[in-house]
């Protein structure tokens, strides 16, 4: 009798921990893909793909495409961790966060675009270099993303450093759509933002400063990467494998075929956000974006090491950082 309750508490106790680790797993093919991306042009594939289905028609009848978008990194990031999102594109910076917070439960599975952002002055402004942002206020989008830690590094190049870090470059997160009337009220004299808005604030009068082959190897950087979180990946191996087919494919297309792409894309951007870009601004804005799905590690590599410089990451990724 003993006996049979010892087996029978042995096996509640594989069922508890299967249930915490997710064992069984590998066993279970989902019948819905969850892919996470933002409404903007540095996440091309996804815009194509959603607005074509040409995920749905791979994946056929039986399986679901869910397509969920995001504003800021951090709350892709969330919804990774609470798998409510399989497969993401995202900024390579919170893609290397996600990686060290979840010791590896989230990896990175495939390259989607390179550089994307400028560095834009106010209009009359006598900067001419990086080495003039001394004493100056300069905008990013967001606190440890991929253009703060890109302009740390290139702050780090001329011997800058900002305020919170004993120097005299005001750094500032300052919502994109904000930074023209900023500018002009005199409240920033710089920003380094990416695409559109590098575009959008040169048309509103805004002067270049560093084309985005300037800002950071040669314009060879990360700039979205995708992620997949790695027991959907060890689950699925098939339906991974068909998105990144469609992500190939919607790249090539980009590629080839860009004028009509960039139709499709605008199109998409104005349903699902209410706006579309001018012509001008997108066809502008994909001189500076190169779509392409090979990873530069060596760039995921020097982000890593700044948010780890910066404490936004407590230790510098291992080889979990990469799906195998």
């Amino acid at each position: 009798m003993k006996k049979r309750k010892l087996f029978a508490l042995a096996g509640m106790l594989v069922m508890m921990a299967c249930g915490i680790s997710g064992c069984g797993a590998k066993g279970e093919t989902a019948t819905e893909v969850n892919i996470g991306y933002f409404n903007n042009v540095t996440h091309p594939q996804a815009l194509l793909m959603k607005a074509e289905g040409s995920l749905e028609s791979a994946y056929g009848s039986e399986i679901g495409v869910k397509w969920t978008a995001f504003n800021a990194g951090p709350a892709e990031v969330e919804a990774l961790f609470a798998g409510d999102i399989d497969i993401g594109y995202i900024g390579p910076v919170p893609a290397v966060s996600a990686n060290v917070k979840s010791m590896g439960d989230v990896q990175i599975l495939s390259g989607a675009t390179k550089g994307g952002a400028v560095l834009v002055k106010k209009q009359g402004s006598t900067i001419s270099s990086v080495a003039d942002l001394a004493g100056k206020t300069v905008a990013i989008p967001q606190l440890g993303n991929t253009q703060h830690l890109s302009l740390l590094h290139l702050l780090a190049e001329n011997h800058l450093q900002p305020v919170t870090d004993g120097g005299d470059v005001n750094v500032s997160a300052v919502a994109n759509a904000d930074v023209a009337n900023m500018m002009e009220r005199g409240d920033i004299e710089a920003a380094l933002v990416p695409e559109p808005w590098g575009a959008t604030l040169e048309s509103q009068g805004a002067e270049l400063l560093l084309d985005y082959n300037q800002i950071y190897l040669e314009g060879q950087y990360d700039v979205a990467v995708v992620v997949v979180r790695k027991d959907f990946q060890e689950a699925n191996p098939e339906l991974v494998q068909k998105f990144l087919e469609q992500h190939e494919a919607a790249t090539k297309k980009i590629n080839e075929d860009k004028e009509n792409c960039l139709k499709t894309i605008n199109t998409e951007l104005k349903n699902a956000t209410g706006k579309s870009l001018g012509d001008d601004i997108i066809a502008k804005a994909f001189e500076r974006i190169v779509v392409n799905t090979e990873l530069n590690k060596e760039s995921i590599q020097g982000f890593a090491e700044i948010s780890k410089e910066q404490k936004f990451i407590q230790k510098l990724p291992d080889d979990s950082l990469y799906a195998k």
